[in-house]
């Protein structure tokens, strides 16, 4: 898919492309040399959003016993503004848990109510004191990133929207460390959601002066749903190249692998069990990507069967797959 075409299919005005200072060829090389994270290493790490029922520390548990060395948690309900007050043992709970289950990467979703561009002051409001209490969680348990949807400018428009936003995201990112980055998920594009499209991340990164620890969460069924078909070589490999340019690989710190009910550029987030979608056997092109060698991949999807869930054996397998095939298209290119 071109640039242009992937901007009509989600409906936004095409803008100029940003001057790439890298020189012809360097990103196929190699892109995960321009990362930096502490949760960096040789292989793919794998996990799930798991249930932190019955105390936050409970999700070490839990994706340990599916075979996960990645976890995703809420450190809150996601449909209530009422932060949850997580007692000191349980923090410490988690910390040793997660080193006796060899867990290398953590991540905390933000509640779902989050709308740092709702119109609404109160919202606004809400919001950032939820995402503060995310943050703050998020970094007594020591994890890597949070990841959270902007929200929906809800008609008034994106660039009205990110005025709004700005100095939410100032705030929040003053309470990032060297280890704990704030990460923005690209949206489905659904009505007015933020975030729908590279161009509009970059805007938000560009509006926060490129802070260095405001990082992206990619997620493979909202690539999709705005129109990037993930399962294609070479229109992956142009998205990849054009949010290098204009945002940074750098910045991804994590990946939703979700499959998806609905079509390549509805715009509707409907996410599928691994495999199972309208995506499929093509989540290997995603998952393979020499790019994202390295980072937690995140299933938001799956079959709790406890020891006998077999998500993550089918993530593993479609990376394999996807690396062979990365290979294999390499050498056509060549």
């Amino acid at each position: 898919m071109s640039e242009v075409a992937y901007f009509r299919a989600v409906g936004q005005k095409q803008r100029p492309r940003r001057r790439s200072r890298r020189a012809p060829g360097m990103f196929a090389r190699s892109a995960i040399r321009l990362r930096g994270s502490p949760t960096v290493r040789m292989s793919m790490l794998f996990g799930a959003h798991v249930s932190a029922a019955g105390g936050i520390s409970k999700a070490i548990d839990r994706v340990e016993e599916i075979g996960g060395n990645a976890v995703q948690v809420f450190t809150q309900s996601p449909r209530m503004w009422r932060p949850t007050q997580h007692a000191p043992e349980e923090i410490a709970r988690f910390r040793t848990r997660r080193r006796q289950a060899r867990v290398k990467a953590v991540s905390c979703h933000a509640l779902y109510l989050v709308n740092l561009a709702s119109r609404d002051r109160t919202v606004r409001e809400n919001s950032l004191v939820a995402l503060r209490a995310t943050m703050e969680t998020a970094d007594a348990i020591g994890s890597e990133a949070v990841v959270f949807h902007v929200g929906s400018h809800l008609g008034l428009g994106f660039d009205d929207a990110v005025a709004l936003v700005e100095p939410a995201l100032r705030e929040l990112l003053d309470l990032t460390t060297d280890r704990l980055w704030l990460c923005m998920e690209n949206a489905a594009g659904t009505g007015g959601t933020i975030g729908r499209s590279i161009e509009e991340l970059a805007a938000l990164a560009d509006a926060v002066d490129r802070h260095p620890r405001l990082g992206l969460c990619l997620d493979s069924c909202h690539w999709w749903a705005s129109g990037v078909d993930v399962t294609n070589p070479s229109a992956l490999e142009e998205a990849l190249e054009d949010l290098d340019e204009r945002v940074g690989l750098g910045r991804v710190r994590v990946l939703h692998a979700n499959d998806s009910q609905t079509p390549l550029g509805s715009n509707r987030d409907r996410h599928e069990l691994v495999g199972r979608g309208l995506i499929g056997d093509g989540l290997a092109t995603f998952l393979g990507h020499p790019a994202f060698k390295g980072l937690p991949a995140i299933t938001e999807t799956w079959e709790d069967k406890g020891e006998a869930t077999r998500d993550l054996d089918r993530m593993r397998d479609l990376r394999r797959r996807g690396v062979r095939r990365w290979a294999a298209w390499r050498r056509r290119q060549n």
